[in-house]
């Protein structure tokens, strides 16, 4: 039997899982970031699993001193601060560890590099074959016939095993050990080691194959020319001491010990434990097949051994102390499935009793337009909940309905759900307008945590310490052999129905002391609540689309993508397809040479994304061709040819559905479709609005837009007295800020320097540094320094609220927006820059788009509540942004017109007004 040992490099596993989740952490209901704990543990399983090691061993850093960092005090001397959720995630990745029984290895003064690569030539001569799990490169010199690298799975696909061919292929050497002469060439910019100046990772590679070595090098260093000539001799002594810093030591002191790394069965009560405490479910259900029971507030099991203590506490706390997590007993409920007339009148009379009611419907359709209902679930009390059931046909349905009519349209009676928009919806297409205030516990746990995930299952185990019914148990998985809510037994739906309806109840009373806060009452009741219904009508009414003029733009986009592939090919000389990224970097870089700088990915083609090809665009006009047509190509998949296929049959119009609980700062986001990302900054894709028009000849679209509301909010923030009263006056505030920062008259101001003050005026609103600014404008680091310098250096006042905001955030751990919404920011003390600079951009941007989000959403509710009072014929359609779209009945232009700019206008009062533009037309085109 082979013996295959694995080593794994525990601190590039864990960096490299933390990083992975960095954009969307998973973080759980006690405020601890598991992203680096969860990555580690899929990783280490999947390598398990996939590969079936006789031998394994994970080996640690362990925070010592090193044999380099004696020697030279440079080494890895700018590595970044661990990030404070990475240190307080290793104690537990080590519980995790030994609860797997697998070794944990190290040796104080040597890096764990030293220490695999010792082992892994100790076990070879032991006859093993060791695998080296890292994502690190310069593990490649270690590499022989019995010794590989493995690099783990990334963005779903496999992973990648370099043995003796791929390491030489990968870094164009003739043996393995070469890579070392490669980095002591090229060095290392994450570790500090120096290399060479001058010298990249081109260039050591060509260098080494001619010379061989770095002494090689250095011997003939009289036979090269010009720069590189005189930095090899000058830096001759560095390029020697950068080739022993990448050097990894395999003598270290440290035995080899089989019979210790031999793999063993997990030790599944300490595992589980520990699964619970992390709320790592799912995790639990794939290693033993059974879920973990989530803790209540207990204190962290791995707080007893936390090698780096931190004195540090998330920001989360403050929103977790507010939500008391309770354990959700089964066995004593008592749910019924009601069927009498005197048992719907029981329950109605006590619905109105209790001044609410706790409901869910079954339906057999996710889209409400083709939602049929199957049943309603009410809960009153904890552990109680009633089921009623429909008939398949409608008239019974609506009979029996009818009974609850009255409580489901009583504005006195409040109405529990989760996401009770789509509930509310269904009813509706029933004849019931659901009335009252609107209790939906989805949204609150949103205002309460934004950056936790909402669904109920989720926070059933979460917040109850239980796992609901799966409605897979009924109706089979996702797909499309799925089958309805309609075809399950009545008395499975039963317990599924009623404990959705209990569950519900039980998270509200979680929640209600946390909503009960002064900053999140108002924010829920006065906005988010009423909200939903604005919302509801706008996606019940929907928009006409004109399905001929796409099918029109989709030839004439077509003929055009014809064109430019044609073109393309012509000009590259080369026959190949376009929609391949291998065969596009190969034409680019290899055969038309357009860079000798072109990067490659992991997987070893060359990178052709947008922005890749955005930094060629002046090195060759194929370029400005190649993303014409990948433009062209995706606006004719995502809109022009997909639109029409998402017309409702029922009613021949498009109906997007509005999502609140998406977006952290407050934005709402648009799906199926997104209407919000249709293109406008192309002509062709402006044009796919043309084929959104009025309701009918009575009718046009009337356009609302907000004009420059951020940049107003950020006047007003900020009391900046130069752009309050330029925006007071009604001038072009990017020609007056231009005015202002290059020291001339506002009609002195050229178009370029409008430009440069415009980009600077938005890019303060995503903290956008000198280097950001000259990669927007394409001018010098040194020129965009100079305009971002003089811009502050004016508008001091600027300067001090982001200041002011970031210090805010972090004495507070939040920020927050004119209506009191909070962005919590964990990682605002963080002493790991990358980390702690995307927190303070956020610190900067959360209260101004989230303001501008909270100004527009009071304005629809405002909107929407007169347009009702005066029983308008015309209807609120669509929200893009900071834009409104209305089918405007002819006879009520003017009082339409006037109605929306005054609730536009006047939704807030800032320092300087607000001002809204408006058009009509019959599409939204020529309306915009």
């Amino acid at each position: 039997m082979e013996k295959k040992l694995y080593l794994l490099d525990a601190y590039a596993l864990i960096f490299r899982s933390y990083y992975a989740f960095i954009k969307n952490p998973r973080i759980n209901s006690q405020g601890l970031n598991t992203s680096a704990i969860f990555g580690f543990t899929n990783t280490m399983l999947d390598l398990i699993r996939r590969e079936n090691p006789t031998h394994i061993g994970v080996v640690f850093d362990l925070g010592a001193p090193t044999v380099r960092t004696e020697e030279h005090s440079f080494y890895k001397a700018n590595r970044e601060e661990t990030p404070e959720d990475i240190r307080k995630s290793v104690p537990y990745i080590m519980e995790i560890i030994k609860g797997f029984n697998i070794p944990i290895l190290g040796l104080e003064g040597f890096e764990a590099d030293d220490v695999i690569g010792t082992l892994a030539k100790k076990a070879e001569k032991a006859g093993f074959t060791t695998y080296m799990m890292t994502p690190d490169k310069d593990f490649g010199q270690l590499v022989s016939e019995n010794i590989f690298m493995y690099k783990p799975a990334r963005g779903g696909n496999a992973p990648e095993i370099w043995g003796v061919k791929e390491v030489c292929e990968k870094f164009e050497v003739e043996r393995p050990e070469q890579v070392i002469d490669i980095l002591g060439l090229w060095g290392d910019a994450v570790d500090n080691i120096p290399g060479i100046p001058g010298i990249g990772e081109k260039t050591s590679k060509k260098l080494i194959a001619q010379y061989g070595s770095v002494e090689g090098l250095i011997e003939h260093a009289e036979e090269l020319k010009g720069k590189q000539k005189e930095n090899v001799i000058n830096f001759a002594e560095q390029g020697l001491v950068s080739k022993k810093l990448a050097t990894i030591i395999l003598d270290v002191p440290v035995d080899f010990e089989p019979d210790k790394l031999v793999i063993d069965e997990p030790n599944k009560d300490r595992l589980m434990e520990l699964f619970s405490e992390l709320e790592f479910r799912t995790l639990a259900k794939r290693v033993f097949g059974e879920e973990a029971q989530i803790q209540t507030q207990a204190a962290p099991a791995a707080a007893q051994m936390d090698l780096f203590a931190d004195a540090s506490q998330t920001q989360n706390e403050e929103v977790t102390e507010l939500i008391a997590l309770s354990n959700f007993d089964e066995t004593k409920t008592d749910y019924k499935w009601i069927k009498s007339e005197k048992e719907f009148s029981e329950l109605c009379a006590r619905i109105k009793e209790k001044g609410y009611m706790c409901f869910d419907t079954e339906t057999t359709d996710l889209n409400p337009f083709q939602a049929e209902l199957v049943g309603m679930s009410v809960s009153l009390e904890k552990g109680e909940a009633f089921y009623i059931h429909f008939s398949e046909d409608k008239k019974e349905c609506e009979n029996t309905l009818s009974h609850f009519k009255a409580v489901l349209e009583d504005s006195k009676i409040r109405k529990i759900g989760q996401n009770l928009k789509y509930d509310v919806a269904v009813l509706k297409n029933y004849g019931v307008e659901v009335n009252g205030v609107l209790e939906d516990t989805m949204l609150i746990h949103y205002l309460l945590n934004p950056d936790m995930r909402h669904n109920m299952d989720y926070l059933a185990e979460t917040y109850l310490n239980y796992t609901p019914i799966s409605i897979e148990t009924l109706i089979g998985k996702k797909g499309k052999k799925q089958g309805s809510m309609r075809d399950v037994e009545v008395e499975k739906i039963v317990p599924y129905a009623c404990e959705d309806a209990d569950i519900t109840l039980r998270l509200f009373e979680n929640f209600k002391d946390g909503l009960n806060q002064e900053h999140l009452k108002n924010l829920y009741y006065q906005m988010e609540a009423p909200l939903i219904k604005v919302l509801l009508e706008m996606e019940h009414e929907g928009i006409r689309l004109n399905a001929d003029i796409l099918k029109e733009q989709s030839k004439e986009i077509d003929a055009e993508i014809l064109t430019l592939s044609d073109k393309i090919k012509e000009v590259s000389g080369v026959d190949f397809n376009l929609d391949s990224p291998r065969q596009l970097g190969e034409v680019l870089f290899d055969h038309m040479k357009i860079t000798s700088k072109a990067k490659k990915t992991k997987t070893g083609q060359y990178s052709t994304s947008e922005d890749v090809l955005e930094k060629y665009k002046a090195k060759h006009p194929i370029i400005d061709d190649i993303l014409s047509y990948r433009q062209l190509r995706k606006l004719k998949s995502t809109y022009v040819d997909a639109l029409p296929e998402l017309i409702e049959p029922s009613t021949g119009r498009i109906h997007t559905s509005y999502l609140q609980t998406v977006a952290a700062t407050g934005r709402l986001s648009s799906n199926n479709p997104n209407l919000q990302n249709i293109p406008i900054r192309t002509e062709r894709g402006r044009q796919v609005r043309k084929a959104f028009e009025a309701r009918d000849e009575n009718y046009l679209l009337l356009a609302a837009d907000y004009s420059q509301i951020e940049l107003r909010v950020v006047a007003s923030l900020a009391k900046d007295e130069f752009m309050i009263e330029s925006f007071r006056q009604g001038k072009d505030i990017h020609a007056s800020t231009a005015a202002k920062v290059f020291g001339i008259e506002q009609s002195e101001v050229s178009r370029d320097q409008r430009s440069k003050a415009k980009a600077v005026n938005f890019g303060l609103l995503y903290g956008q540094s000198a280097f950001g600014l000259s990669q927007n404008l394409g001018i010098s680091r040194k020129e965009a320094k100079e305009i971002i310098d003089s811009y502050f250096a004016q508008f001091s006042s600027i300067k001090d609220y982001i200041a002011g905001m970031q210090d805010f955030a972090r004495q507070n751990g939040y920020v927050e927006t004119i209506m009191k919404r909070r962005r919590y920011l964990k990682d605002i003390n963080s002493a790991n820059a990358i980390v702690r600079g995307h927190a303070e951009r956020n610190a900067i941007n959360a209260p101004i788009q989230g303001s501008a989000a909270d100004i527009i959403k009071l304005a629809m509710i405002d909107i929407h509540q007169e347009m009702s009072r005066l029983k308008m014929k015309s209807k609120m359609l669509l929200q893009v942004h900071d834009e409104l779209v209305f089918d405007m009945h002819l006879s009520e232009k003017d009082s339409l017109k006037d109605l929306v700019k005054s609730k536009m206008e006047n939704a807030v009062k800032l320092e300087v007004p607000l001002t809204v533009e408006m058009d009509e037309a019959k599409n939204w085109l020529e309306a915009h």
